[in-house]
Protein backbone atom coordinates (compact mmCIF):
# COMPACT_ATOMS: atom_id res chain seq x y z
CA UNK A 1 0.00 0.00 0.00
CA UNK A 2 1.32 3.45 -0.95
CA UNK A 3 0.92 6.11 1.66
CA UNK A 4 -0.35 9.44 0.33
CA UNK A 5 1.92 11.70 2.43
CA UNK A 6 4.96 10.19 0.70
CA UNK A 7 3.57 11.27 -2.68
CA UNK A 8 2.67 14.80 -1.67
CA UNK A 9 6.19 16.05 -0.90
CA UNK A 10 7.70 15.17 -4.31
CA UNK A 11 4.61 16.50 -6.09
CA UNK A 12 4.71 19.75 -4.13
CA UNK A 13 8.41 20.14 -4.93
CA UNK A 14 7.78 19.57 -8.64
CA UNK A 15 4.96 22.11 -8.70
CA UNK A 16 7.09 24.64 -6.86
CA UNK A 17 9.93 24.17 -9.36
CA UNK A 18 7.53 24.42 -12.32
CA UNK A 19 6.09 27.70 -11.06
CA UNK A 20 9.60 29.07 -10.54
CA UNK A 21 10.68 28.13 -14.07
CA UNK A 22 7.56 29.47 -15.77
CA UNK A 23 7.76 32.68 -13.74
CA UNK A 24 11.39 33.15 -14.74
CA UNK A 25 10.53 32.68 -18.42
CA UNK A 26 7.51 34.98 -18.44
CA UNK A 27 7.81 38.27 -20.25
CA UNK A 28 7.89 41.34 -18.05
CA UNK A 29 4.69 43.38 -17.90
CA UNK A 30 4.48 46.14 -20.48
CA UNK A 31 3.65 49.68 -19.39
CA UNK A 32 1.33 50.47 -22.32
CA UNK A 33 0.84 54.11 -21.39
CA UNK A 34 4.60 54.68 -21.20
CA UNK A 35 5.21 52.84 -24.46
CA UNK A 36 2.50 54.85 -26.26
CA UNK A 37 4.06 58.04 -24.88
CA UNK A 38 7.48 56.95 -26.18
CA UNK A 39 6.05 56.10 -29.61
CA UNK A 40 4.47 59.55 -29.77
CA UNK A 41 7.58 61.33 -28.45
CA UNK A 42 9.87 59.62 -30.95
CA UNK A 43 7.39 60.14 -33.84
CA UNK A 44 7.03 56.41 -34.50
CA UNK A 45 3.42 56.99 -35.61
CA UNK A 46 4.74 58.99 -38.57
CA UNK A 47 5.75 55.72 -40.25
CA UNK A 48 3.89 53.00 -38.31
CA UNK A 49 0.33 52.25 -37.26
CA UNK A 50 -0.93 49.47 -35.06
CA UNK A 51 -3.25 47.91 -37.62
CA UNK A 52 -2.18 49.05 -41.11
CA UNK A 53 0.95 49.58 -43.16
CA UNK A 54 2.06 53.17 -43.61
CA UNK A 55 5.67 53.81 -44.62
CA UNK A 56 6.72 50.91 -42.39
CA UNK A 57 4.87 47.75 -41.45
CA UNK A 58 1.88 47.64 -39.11
CA UNK A 59 2.97 46.76 -35.61
CA UNK A 60 0.50 43.85 -35.53
CA UNK A 61 2.39 42.41 -38.54
CA UNK A 62 5.70 42.89 -36.74
CA UNK A 63 4.30 41.14 -33.66
CA UNK A 64 3.03 38.25 -35.81
CA UNK A 65 6.40 37.81 -37.56
CA UNK A 66 8.34 37.69 -34.29
CA UNK A 67 5.76 35.80 -32.18
CA UNK A 68 7.39 33.08 -30.11
CA UNK A 69 10.91 33.73 -31.42
CA UNK A 70 13.61 33.76 -28.75
CA UNK A 71 15.23 37.18 -28.39
CA UNK A 72 12.51 38.93 -30.39
CA UNK A 73 12.31 41.92 -28.05
CA UNK A 74 16.08 42.40 -28.14
CA UNK A 75 16.10 42.16 -31.94
CA UNK A 76 13.32 44.72 -32.30
CA UNK A 77 14.92 47.03 -29.74
CA UNK A 78 18.15 46.92 -31.77
CA UNK A 79 16.22 47.74 -34.96
CA UNK A 80 14.50 50.65 -33.19
CA UNK A 81 17.83 52.06 -31.99
CA UNK A 82 20.07 51.27 -34.95
CA UNK A 83 17.61 51.19 -37.83
CA UNK A 84 17.33 48.36 -40.33
CA UNK A 85 16.96 47.75 -44.03
CA UNK A 86 15.55 45.01 -46.19
CA UNK A 87 13.52 43.32 -43.47
CA UNK A 88 10.19 44.77 -44.67
CA UNK A 89 10.95 45.87 -48.22
CA UNK A 90 12.97 48.58 -49.89
CA UNK A 91 12.29 51.44 -47.47
CA UNK A 92 14.91 51.44 -44.67
CA UNK A 93 14.10 52.28 -41.08
CA UNK A 94 16.42 55.02 -39.87
CA UNK A 95 18.14 54.83 -36.48
CA UNK A 96 16.44 56.59 -33.57
CA UNK A 97 17.98 58.61 -30.76
CA UNK A 98 16.42 56.52 -28.00
CA UNK A 99 17.85 54.83 -24.93
CA UNK A 100 18.25 51.06 -24.84
CA UNK A 101 15.68 50.82 -22.05
CA UNK A 102 13.09 52.87 -23.94
CA UNK A 103 13.72 50.87 -27.13
CA UNK A 104 13.16 47.67 -25.11
CA UNK A 105 9.90 49.08 -23.72
CA UNK A 106 8.68 49.87 -27.24
CA UNK A 107 9.73 46.46 -28.55
CA UNK A 108 7.90 44.64 -25.75
CA UNK A 109 4.83 46.79 -26.35
CA UNK A 110 4.83 46.04 -30.07
CA UNK A 111 5.20 42.31 -29.41
CA UNK A 112 2.35 42.47 -26.87
CA UNK A 113 -0.05 43.93 -29.42
CA UNK A 114 0.56 47.70 -29.11
CA UNK A 115 -2.44 48.18 -26.85
CA UNK A 116 -2.92 51.62 -25.33
CA UNK A 117 -4.38 50.33 -22.05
Amino acid sequence: MIRIPYLIAPLAGALCFASFVTGALAEPAVDAARAHQLATQHVCFGCHAVDRKLVGPAWRDVAARYAGKPGAAATLAAHIQNGSSGAWGAVPMPPNAISAGDAQTLAQWILAGSKTE
